[in-house]
């Protein structure tokens, strides 16, 4: 999978001029549109739309320091569609505007580019295990909350902190699939994965029943399913796992995500500063 990610790097270098489709970067990593967006926000830590912006704003930047066409030229072989346009996104990146880079030659910011390398860590390994599963639903409360990648999510934190302990009594009681009692489920996230993005965040519980009075159902539909396990500080272990699972297992194994919710059991300590976790990834096989 990697080998294809580069491949499609190189196209991006090669077209950065050129108006660049994502479908067709997305086959020459052999893979769709989607799993393309989601897999290189999780390993570069921005989305493709974003890297395809800076690396052309950094070779553009070159050009206008070189000062051998003028700005409006290099403007529009880059996909701007006017001067003014050009100048916005120039001084949004480098902090200041073409004109003035080129009179003082001032420094500019620079975007590498991405090469990807799978580095093994020999002193762990990774627990996890596939299963079929067929469709059940998700019963619970339901918030939309912003993507956090690191340290607590205080939207999180607020919204569980705001149901009555009754409520999660009831929907207790109704798990009757794994992973058993209250789950924390991540629904619709937006394919690039970027930090503040919105999600649909329920609290709830997997079941065959019916979803009661005052909370709400999220039917899901069969299918195959990778469970990761881990323990830890909490919520360092979780974010981490979460991590690595996109930029470690997903390369080196022969599955991809899927669309469909992330699933979330946590058992913490009394203090509350270590969790076991199982994590729930709907995936499929990557075709031959």
């Amino acid at each position: 999978m990697l080998e294809r990610l580069n491949k499609a790097m190189e196209h991006i270098e090669r077209d950065l001029d050129q108006s660049i489709d994502v479908a067709g970067l997305a086959r020459v990593a052999a893979t769709s549109e989607y799993h393309l967006r989601r897999m290189f926000s999780a390993l570069a830590g921005m989305p493709l739309s974003e890297y395809i912006r800076r690396r052309r704003l950094t070779v553009a930047g070159a050009e206008v320091l070189a000062g051998h066409e003028s700005l409006l030229d290099i403007a529009v072989r880059y996909g701007y569609s006017s001067g003014e346009a050009f100048a916005r996104a120039f001084r949004a990146m480098h902090g200041v505007g073409p004109g003035e880079a080129r009179r003082t030659g001032t420094a500019l910011i620079s975007q590498p580019r991405l090469t990807f390398r799978l580095t093994i860590e020999g002193s762990s390994s990774m627990r996890y295990r596939v299963v079929d599963r067929a469709a059940f639903t998700v019963a619970g409360l339901k918030t939309r909350v912003p993507l956090v990648h690191a340290g607590p999510n205080q939207a999180i934190i607020d919204f569980i902190r705001g149901i009555e302990p009754r409520t999660l009594e009831l929907l207790g009681e109704l798990s009757d699939q794994e992973p058993q009692g209250i789950v924390a489920v991540c629904d619709d996230l937006d394919p690039s994965r970027a930090e503040g993005t919105e999600l649909d965040y329920y609290h709830g519980v997997i079941t065959s029943a019916a979803a009661p009075d005052g909370t709400t159902a999220l039917p899901v539909p069969a299918g195959t399913w990778a469970v990761f396990t881990t323990s830890g500080p909490a919520p360092q272990a979780i974010q981490y796992l979460w991590r690595d699972v996109f930029t470690e297992w997903f390369p080196s194994n022969p599955y991809r995500s899927r669309p469909g919710p992330e699933i979330l059991s946590t058992r913490l300590s009394p203090d509350k500063t270590e969790a076991d976790a199982e994590l729930w990834l709907p995936v499929e096989r990557e075709r031959g």
